[in-house]
């Protein structure tokens, strides 16, 4: 057995294990409320629209926050297409939810929800880090991606946030 094929066995058994694991009532409709709320970034483009109007003291600061959630889901569009990674297929993984193309890698709401959860923890009054391993877990129990998907996801969103910040404070 390969190295890479001993990722995908391992990565295939750890989204079985979180499948079969699932046991509280509600999980299946919370993870499903956050694909949805997920789904194209909206709710975190929406979360910035709204801080850019309603927080002028801050609309700069809103406005980087909002490109970087922005730019994040735009890469890892990107990159899905250039991975071609199929979404999990097996006889022993349960699709729970609809998904707009059939390409996993990297997982667009862990990539855009970690890029919402670092742009706008300065702008927002509660921790926004729960969002990410929620978001990550979701999408396993939903069984649309594997545990590397969302973990690429969770690193673009995170390295897309510091470059755009970090292009924002350059020309600034």
């Amino acid at each position: 057995m390969s190295a890479l094929d001993a990722v995908a066995a391992a990565d295939l058994s750890l989204l079985r294990t979180v499948q079969n694991g699932v046991r509280f009532p509600g999980a299946v409709e919370v993870a499903t409320g956050l694909s949805h709320a997920g789904e194209h970034a909206a709710a975190w483009i929406g979360i910035g629209a709204a801080g850019f109007a309603l927080d002028r003291r801050r609309r700069r600061e809103w406005a980087v926050a909002t490109t970087a959630v922005v730019a994040a889901h735009g890469a890892s569009v990107v990159l899905k297409r250039i991975a071609r990674r199929h979404r999990p297929l097996d006889h022993h993984v349960q699709v729970r939810v609809g998904t707009p193309s059939r390409w996993s890698m990297p997982s667009s709401h862990a990539t855009s929800t970690t890029a919402a959860a670092i742009a706008f923890a300065p702008l927002l009054p509660v921790p926004t880090w729960p969002l990410v391993p929620a978001m990550m877990a979701s999408r396993l129990v939903l069984g649309v991606h594997y545990p590397t998907d969302v973990t690429a996801g969770a690193l673009l969103g995170a390295a897309t946030t510091v470059a755009v910040r970090g292009m924002a404070e350059r020309w600034a």
